[in-house]
Formats: structure tokens, sequence, C-alpha cells
């Protein structure tokens, strides 16, 4: 019973491998006959150009500087910033760090925040998440 199925398994795959072989060349001639053009339209579209920011100056020690940890209250993280903080904190003593919470959610800006940072702060790391 087995043979049987196989052996018909084979005879219809071969056909439609035999059908498939036939239409492509038939395909093959009528393309080349008609001698058709496609435009063929890249799906990326046109790329912008890459705009690069350098990275900000590492300043030479953290000792009496101010840096702020901007938690974006990214889903349960509370546990890791507060252990983040204390952290920071216990390596470097002379350090004025200010944990601050970004108004509204990750995509949301907080200008207000922002400003506060470039005013006040030698540097500051935001927390993103995962």
């Amino acid at each position: 019973m087995k043979a049987r199925k196989v052996c018909f398994l084979v005879i219809v795959l071969s056909a439609a491998f035999a059908a498939s072989g036939a239409r492509s060349a038939d395909q093959k001639s009528k393309v080349a006959a008609t001698d058709q053009k496609i435009v063929v339209l890249n799906p990326r579209g046109i790329q912008p150009v890459i705009r690069k920011i350098p990275m900000a100056t590492r300043p030479a020690t953290l000792d009496g500087k101010t840096v702020y940890v901007v938690d974006i209250k990214y889903a349960n993280t509370k546990p890791f910033v507060n252990e983040l903080m204390a952290g920071l904190k216990a390596k470097y003593p002379n350090t004025n760090w200010v944990l601050r919470e970004k108004l509204g959610m990750y995509m949301d800006d907080d200008p207000n925040l922002w400003k506060e940072i470039k005013e006040k702060a030698a540097g500051a790391i935001v927390l993103v998440g995962h």
C-alpha cells in the first residue's frame, strides 16, 4: 500500500515538474520574441543622507559634578533604577547624582527636563529599558 502511494506521488510530482519546465520555456520564448522590458523600482525608496553627530567629550573626572539619571518609567524598571542609583552613589561619592522621571511615555518630549539638564548638569544617563 505504501509503495503505491509513493509511486503515485512520484508520478504526480514528475508531471508537475515537467509541466512547469514546459511553461517556463514557453514563456521565455514569448519574452524573447517580443523583447519586452520592465521597470523595477527600489522598494527602499530614496534614503536620506546620514547626519553624523560626534559623541560628547568626556570629563576627566566626575568629582564635584552633577549628573542626572533620567528614568523614562519603562515598565517594571523601578527596582533597577533604585539599585543603579545606589551603586553610582557608592562608587562615585563625590558626584552629585540627581534622579528625575521624564514626563509622559518614552516617545513624549520633556523640554523642561532637557533644559534643566543643560543648565545644571555636567552629564546625563537616560534609561531606556531592556
